[in-house]
């Protein structure tokens, strides 16, 4: 059986020593831990800032290294198991989160002042070790400041996916985007779902393959996931949807009966967490 190349890392002339009794290539390599140290980055299709970006890492997500050239690592994500090429310059080395950024987005200043610049954005997810709590405002141990408000233990999780979902209304859509500067379909799906502790797959398919039950009943709840092929949105109530799509650009609302006449392809499933 051939193993899925988004989530297993191996190329013909490399694959993760984890895999060497099930593909064939060159050598087999462990992965080195590595931690991504910039405010977000593309998880690209190969080794060039132009190629397909299949999804992102944020700051202080974790990962794992098999190769490096020409200014790119090709990496395996921690938290979705997500195969890809990042730039070397966006990793560093290993250090475990305290916290995590809890709102769509916070800035990261150089002083405990919210006038000092630059102030750099950091997405929601996003994991920091912190230093110390000066009131307002929180040290981080690799250097700055964000609102103390802004953030809360890597442990806290949301009550409601759903609520975390509509924070995002109206952001752009951005192929393989999961931040509030831009994101898709599934990126949405999973950045709520992980606010609130639950793991998600990075992809559509995945999600329709691994997530809840499927709804067998007409009567549609909120937070329950509908599935087209290569799609995803989620019930806000009964009827309607919102979802990231390329249609309106953004994360957008709709009734349901609407979308379902405007896309051409079938729903495929609806499930229910």
């Amino acid at each position: 059986m051939t193993l899925d190349k988004r989530l297993h890392a191996y190329r013909d002339d490399l694959a993760d020593i984890k895999l060497q009794r099930r593909v064939t290539a060159q050598k087999y390599v462990e992965g080195v831990p590595h931690q991504i140290i910039v405010p977000v980055t593309g998880v690209h299709k190969s080794a060039d800032e132009t190629s397909m970006q299949l999804s992102q890492a944020l700051f202080g997500e974790h990962v794992k290294v098999f190769d490096e050239s020409n200014g790119f690592a090709f990496v395996q994500l921690r938290n979705d198991n997500y195969v890809g090429y990042v730039r070397a310059n966006a990793l560093g080395p290993v250090s475990k989160a305290t916290h995590k950024v809890s709102v769509p987005s916070t800035l990261l200043y150089p002083k405990p002042d919210l006038k000092t610049q630059p102030a750099i954005a950091l997405p929601q997810g996003a994991g920091l070790t912190v230093d110390k709590i000066e009131g307002n405002y929180t040290a981080l141990k690799s250097g700055g400041y964000v609102f103390t408000k802004h953030i809360s233990k890597s442990k806290t999780v949301e009550a409601d996916f759903v609520t975390v979902a509509e924070r995002f209304y109206s952001v752009p859509y951005l192929w393989g985007g999961k931040t509030f500067a831009g994101l898709d379909c599934s990126g949405l799906v999973q950045v709520a779902l992980r606010a609130c502790g639950i793991k998600c797959p990075r992809d559509s398919d995945m999600q329709e393959r691994d997530l809840g039950t499927p709804v067998t009943t007409k009567k549609l709840k909120r937070g329950d996931l509908i599935f087209w092929k290569g799609h995803v949105g989620i019930m806000r109530n009964s009827e309607i949807l919102l979802h990231a799509n390329g249609h309106h650009m953004m994360v957008a609302e709709e009734k349901l009966s609407q979308a379902v006449k405007r896309i051409t392809t079938p729903i495929t499933a609806i499930k229910r967490l």
